[in-house]
């Protein structure tokens, strides 16, 4: 029951919690500069600033590399972490006061922690298949 629930049951859930209305014409919420700050901020910035502060603190010898782990993963794991959509949601209702808006908010969040995700998984799926073969190329 693992995989239903956390591809279909999960994602439908959270889609009806949020209570977002598609209108026919959503396709002009990418000509938006809120949608377009929101998406840039989940898709590029999030990953940007998770890779960035802990380059950093490995820099400035705060903390260091584990021996397993390199900067392509910490790219990868940046990358989920622009599946930040609950906190998301909750700024932009602070943050607006039209109805619509916050609708279309709230879709352009569902959709860039979407893209922020497959990315995330993509990468780390390349690299970490990149580092397997690596290990057993070593071992044999």
């Amino acid at each position: 029951m693992h995989k239903p629930v956390a591809f279909i049951i999960l994602p439908l859930f959270a889609l009806a919690n949020t209570a977002i209305y598609i209108s026919p014409d959503f396709t002009s919420l990418s000509t938006q500069p809120y949608s377009q700050g929101i998406a840039l901020g989940l898709i590029i910035g999030k990953p940007l600033g998770i890779f960035a502060l802990a380059f950093l603190a490995v820099k400035f010898k705060i903390c260091q590399l584990p021996s397993d782990l390199n900067w392509k993963l910490i790219l990868g794991a940046g990358c989920l972490g622009g599946i930040g959509f609950t906190m998301s949601i909750f700024i932009a209702l602070l943050a607006f006061n039209d109805p619509t808006i916050i609708n279309n908010t709230k879709l352009v969040i569902l959709l860039a922690s979407l893209i922020s995700g497959a990315l995330g998984f993509t990468l780390l799926q390349v690299f970490l298949k990149k580092m397997q073969r690596l290990i057993n190329q070593m071992c044999s």
